[in-house]
């Protein structure tokens, strides 16, 4: 069970014991976005988080927070830094055509990446990414494809568990049970246990 009373006096934001946009752009703020972004990231979150159930439970929100902190760079960036080149080619991504790379590189919090993906995601939302990936970098419409990823992943599931290794590899390998640890595994349990010292 998610305490909202808790949550709201830990970000000084009015205790009401109801979680709504103002108390989820707190959040995001403290986990690193500008007021900008933040102020977007919780209006999508109220209607997002509840969809995929992860204002659920605590660990269901600190384990996605903590995630997806890591992945933007704490929420500052929405579209992967790196030009996207080291992904051509990769078939596993679906990065099958020339210039695949560079226009399916990571974008949104969870920094969503390849063809693929892109492409799944768009059909399950009815937005075509595929053709304007672009979309991604609107932080809005970024947090709902990454809330959809993350559902998608099962990973409610191992958030439920307090599986931070799972969470990480589910984001970053695509896999939850992979063996091989997800790339900053240690940094990323790091600012998953900063979002649980907020929310838990």
């Amino acid at each position: 069970m998610l305490d909202a009373r808790r949550l709201q006096g830990r970000l000084g934001v009015p205790v009401d014991g109801i979680i709504g946009a103002g108390t989820l752009t707190a959040l995001f703020a403290r986990m690193g976005a500008q007021k900008h972004i933040a102020e977007e990231l919780g209006l999508a979150a109220n209607v997002h988080f509840r969809t995929y159930g992860i204002l659920d439970t605590g660990l269901r929100l600190a384990h996605f927070m903590g995630q997806c902190a890591h992945e933007s760079g704490g929420f500052r960036y929405m579209e992967e830094i790196a030009s996207g080149a080291a992904y051509e080619g990769r078939a596993d991504l679906g990065n099958t055509q020339p210039g695949d790379g560079r226009r399916f590189k990571g974008r949104g919090p969870i920094q969503t990446t390849g063809r693929d993906n892109y492409r799944r995601d768009g059909r399950a939302l009815g937005i075509d990414l595929e053709r304007n990936p672009h979309l991604l970098s609107i932080p809005s419409l970024g947090l709902l494809a990454s809330t959809l990823f993350w559902s998608r992943m099962g990973l409610n599931v191992y958030a439920d568990q307090d599986n931070g290794a799972a969470c990480s590899r589910g984001v970053n390998r695509g896999n939850p049970r992979s063996a091989k640890p997800a790339i900053h595994e240690p940094e990323r349990a790091a600012l998953t246990a900063k979002a649980k010292g907020l929310i838990l």
